[in-house]
């Protein structure tokens, strides 16, 4: 009875506290970024699941420091107000994937909430991310609890300095929603760069055409429009004048030949 006494203790002690005014504060600024939502992730669903797996690792903890020191009698004294900074923790996320970025902002309380909050705004550039893993140890698979890590491209470093967040109702829609994006912006970049190939092509003129062909292939483009059959026509005309004089040509000489000599 002790034990069910003191949870309900721990309970209404949460209640009391997150009826404070300000504990809401984790809501400020979420119209700050302009640029448009595409998808957000959701933490409410997964708060009951969260706080427990969240405790029952604390617990965990502090049975072993008893064993060892005897400090893990602070830390069960300490679990209450532990509860309560994580309950205002994970109502204050907010994970939502925008054209360009993935956001995710927490208010988090320090340790003593009397003192204050802290406040942490991540921005991951897409182009930066390389793959959205989703985690899952044994105590959370016990809670129904995932991990979402964001890891980046070309930078070698191990996975805890990835970003990772716990908590996340649907990991899998969070995950698909960021990878579509990113097929979506690979595949615009190619675009663009196919109709840049186009427009530079298209603003060259017939005559920088003919300047990178050999002579022969250059005859060939000049005769294939039709100022190229113009000028042959000409060249045609001028040849032909220039055979009849000289057929007129040799036939005087051939005449004079032919004439007696007195």
């Amino acid at each position: 009875m002790g034990s069910s006494d003191a949870v309900v203790e721990i309970e209404n002690l949460e209640r009391g506290l997150l009826s404070e005014p300000g504990a809401a504060g984790g809501t400020e600024g979420a119209g700050e970024n302009d640029d448009p939502v595409l998808y957000t992730a959701s933490f409410q669903e997964m708060e009951e699941n969260f706080i427990k797996h969240q405790t029952a690792q604390w617990v965990l903890y502090s049975l072993l420091l008893i064993l060892a020191w005897g400090i893990g009698l602070f830390m069960l004294l300490y679990l209450p107000v532990r509860r309560y900074v994580l309950r205002r923790e994970i109502r204050s996320r907010k994970l939502y994937l925008t054209p360009n970025s993935i956001v995710y902002k927490v208010t988090r309380p320090v340790p003593f909430p009397c003192f204050g909050v802290l406040k942490k705004e991540k921005h991951v550039l897409l182009p930066s991310v390389a793959d959205v893993v989703i985690e899952q140890g044994y105590l959370q698979s016990l809670f129904g609890v995932y991990s979402v890590r964001i890891e980046n491209v070309g930078v070698r470093r191990p996975p805890s300095d990835d970003v990772q967040i716990q908590g996340v109702a649907d990991p899998g829609g969070f995950r698909k929603a960021v990878l579509t994006r990113l097929a979506n912006m690979r595949t615009e970049a190619f675009a663009r760069q196919i109709s840049a190939a186009e427009d530079v092509s298209s603003l060259r003129t017939p005559y920088q055409q003919g300047a990178w062909l050999s002579p022969t292939q250059s005859a060939r483009h000049h005769l294939s429009s039709p100022s190229g059959e113009l000028i042959l026509l000409q060249k045609l005309e001028e040849v032909g004048s220039s055979v009849k004089r000289v057929q007129t040509l040799i036939e005087e000489q051939n005449s004079q030949a032919s004439q007696p000599v007195d």
